[in-house]
């Protein structure tokens, strides 16, 4: 009686090609995504300067960032705000130190500029915002920061005072057309990207009450 050969199980590869496969469909598929988030979060960014119509009850300012305070402080001698709050100041630093700097504002520094030496990030900056705002009764305020930081602001300051009317005023300190140019600002933007998707994220699992 001749002898039977055996043939290999070629299914054990098949499977373990199969699942080869599919996981690379899944990470490319998921790269797609995080660039086409990341390109949505780009059109977020603001890419020019605003020339600001509106006024508001205050202003507050973000620090961080360069110029960032000079133009809240003009907006303020403008009158488009009643009071003007920098948020995040290093708890050290005095008021007469910061008006020393822009002394074409020591006049409202001395009247309409409150400090906020407790926040520590942009979570803290809204937390502080938000005691601010009910402490002066203000219903309406005007955002100052950097163009790149200001989805990740507005959605946190959106949180905390869902009833008080938020007018942007980004300052443009990294255009976004630079980072085709700039490693430097590409990377400053993803990171900023990947910030906001965090604070997203919090934010839908631990909402406010």
């Amino acid at each position: 009686m001749p002898a039977i050969e055996s043939r290999p199980d070629l299914r054990t590869p098949n499977v373990f090609v199969r699942a080869a496969r599919l996981f690379a469909v899944a990470i490319t598929f998921a790269w797609l995504a995080v660039i086409a988030s990341f390109l949505w979060f780009i059109w977020l960014i603001p890419n020019e300067e605003v020339k600001l119509d509106a006024k508001a009850d205050g202003i507050v300012v973000l620090t961080g960032g360069s110029s960032r305070i000079s133009d809240a402080l003009e907006l303020l001698a403008a009158k488009h705000g009643r009071r003007l709050l920098i948020s995040g100041v290093h708890p050290t630093t005095r008021q007469q130190e910061i008006a020393r700097l822009m002394p074409e504002y020591r006049k409202i520094f001395d009247c309409c500029v409150d400090l906020d030496r407790e926040a520590l990030n942009t979570v803290g900056n809204a937390t502080e915002t938000r005691r601010w705002a009910k402490e002066q009764g203000f219903n309406s305020l005007i955002v100052v920061t950097s163009n790149y930081h200001i989805p990740r602001a507005m959605a946190e300051l959106s949180r905390q005072l869902p009833d008080v009317h938020l007018i942007a005023y980004p300052v443009v300190t990294h255009r976004v057309t630079d980072m085709w140019q700039s490693e430097a600002t590409a990377k400053l933007l993803f990171f900023e990207y990947l910030k906001y998707m965090v604070a997203q994220a919090r934010m839908r699992l631990d909402p406010l009450i």
